[in-house]
């Protein structure tokens, strides 16, 4: 399977392991899966970061780099046929980093890990 990591699966994937079912873990743990970290992701913890509203140890840039590596994350770019499908999508979630998340789902064939009811309420494979 290709799987995107929500933003906030990532940060728990590394230090709130517990908030994560044990499906879940194990589809991160299992190495017939892909797992990818968008850029968009990158992009949301660094703007709550340098916000003040994520406190990291380490700088985004290194705080992301060394867990996707730990995990065997692969890093995701956003590309501008993943930002075409955002005009189909109904404004049902306010968040423009889910939104962006979830059209890059839509246009990759990608299942998304994450908690948020708000993004399995649209055409996009999720799992938690």
């Amino acid at each position: 399977m290709k799987l995107l990591l929500d933003t906030c699966t990532f940060l728990w994937l590394n230090s709130e392991l517990g908030r994560i079912p044990e499906r879940v873990r194990q589809l991160c743990a299992d190495e017939g899966n892909q797992l990818f970290l968008s850029a968009v992701s990158a992009w949301e913890i660094a703007v709550k970061h340098y916000g003040g509203k994520l406190p990291l140890r380490l700088s985004p840039q290194e705080y992301i780099t060394r867990y996707r590596a730990a995990n065997g994350v692969a890093s995701l770019r956003f590309r501008e046929d993943d930002a075409f499908h955002l005009s189909k999508l109904p404004a049902l979630h306010k968040d423009p980093f889910d939104r962006m998340l979830i059209c890059q789902a839509i246009a990759r064939g990608l299942t998304i890990l994450t908690p948020d009811e708000k993004i399995a309420q649209y055409p996009v494979l999720t799992t938690w």
